[in-house]
């Protein structure tokens, strides 16, 4: 049961990665051929996700979905976990595929596990283990490689998509680590939908998306409907399931299907280049992802 429980969440982590790989390529097609603009299309996107999601909940059990807010302790939480992690993690990222590319964007939101660690690290009071700290130079030695391309005096990204990447993977590690008393409480699929009515009705108050001009055509609409229920609905409950059966160092290493799936569309349907400093950079990366969960790995051997 236990073995069938880690392949089921092995397996849904990586649909979560592939479904957030391809909702990232449609929102670089809407921004570069729909003429969108990510302060508009990530409130509305998480609008649109957070009443389907929510809504079908309140269908299925009306009471287990209001509960989360009964509990003082439990509104705080959701607040943290659905507004600093989950809706201010999708802004960053679909900001930074506005300024960059879909595969520049999840592969700098894959520090990530780093980021985990280090919080790992502080909760166990304990420093880092040589392989842990060997999987941090990796990650630094990859992200240096993506971003100047090896020459230290020119950045081959803007600088801009660099911080707004950087900043979202700090939200990835929010809502991994932050939700793990809610994930034991209530189901996913209520967690998801109240995060994203949150985060919709607080970008909504920041961005006013109603102030913005936005030419809906057909190919516009049908991208909106699949970064909606692929990118939100299914990407977010598909992951946050896997993590509640694996754990948050397993999952994000099950997750890098996201950035392989990202860039596999950015080069062959967008065109655009992907040179050796790339793959390099993709591959040191991956490392650090194997390197962080070994330790895991061989603790639930022994155990």
């Amino acid at each position: 049961m236990q073995i069938q429980s880690k392949t089921k969440g092995a397996l849904l982590t990586i649909s979560g990665g592939i479904c957030w790989g391809l909702s990232g390529s449609m929102g670089q097609f809407l921004f570069t051929h729909e003429n969108m603009d990510s302060r508009w299309l990530v409130p509305v996107r998480l609008g649109l996700a957070g009443l389907l999601l929510t809504g079908w909940c309140l269908l299925r059990n009306p009471k287990e979905t209001i509960r989360p807010w009964q509990s003082r302790q439990d509104v705080i939480d959701l607040l943290i976990y659905g507004i600093a992690g989950v809706s201010m993690c999708q802004f960053l990222y679909f900001l930074t595929i506005q300024l960059s590319s879909a595969a520049i964007a999840t592969i700098l939101q894959d520090l990530s596990p780093v980021m985990i660690l280090a919080v790992g690290c502080i909760k166990a009071r304990r420093f880092p283990r040589p392989i842990e700290i060997l999987s941090i130079v990796l990650a630094l030695f990859g992200v240096f490689l993506l971003c100047t391309h090896g020459d230290p005096n020119h950045l081959a990204i803007p600088s801009s998509a660099l911080l707004t990447g950087v900043l979202s993977a700090v939200c990835v590690t929010i809502y991994n680590v932050q939700p793990e008393r809610l994930l034991r409480t209530y189901p996913v699929s209520v967690l998801q939908g109240w995060a994203f009515v949150l985060g919709s009705l607080f970008f909504c108050f920041v961005f006013q998306p109603w102030r913005y001009y936005v030419p809906l055509r057909v190919w516009g609409i049908i991208g909106i409907a699949f970064v909606v229920l692929v990118g939100n609905v299914l990407a977010f409950t598909c992951y946050m399931r896997g993590v509640s059966l694996i754990g948050p160092q397993k999952a994000i290493l099950y997750g890098f299907a996201e950035p392989l799936t990202a860039a596999v569309i950015t080069v062959y349907f967008f065109h655009q280049p992907f040179t050796v400093y790339d793959l390099l950079g993709f591959l040191l990366i991956f490392a650090t992802l194997v390197l962080i969960s070994l330790p895991d790995q061989k603790s639930a051997e022994s155990r």
